[in-house]
């Protein structure tokens, strides 16, 4: 794990470093639409099993239907919060 994680900083270092100019390689504008692009990835990857667990559960009778809607949309909210630094930033 910590060999990911040394390769993750230097290519944020490699990515950082430039050849004579004074920008970045990656401008504001593509780097936030790589963070919500990876953030919209992950919340489709985390809701495909949570989806599946909340309609086998309901076949079941096991838990509400409000609780079953609750567990589905709440890996949307990683994308909201992925658009924040797009406006604030």
């Amino acid at each position: 794990m910590m060999e990911l994680a040394e390769h993750v900083l230097n290519l944020g270092v490699a990515l950082q470093e430039t050849t004579g100019s004074s920008s970045p390689a990656l401008e504001k504008p593509a780097a936030a639409a790589i963070g919500i692009g990876l953030a919209a990835l992950g919340s489709g990857y985390a809701e495909r099993g949570i989806g599946a667990a909340a309609i086998g559960a309901l076949a079941e009778d096991s838990i509400s239907t409000g609780i079953a809607i609750l567990m589905t949309v709440l890996p949307e909210t990683l994308v909201i919060l992925a658009l924040v630094p797009l406006f604030v930033g």
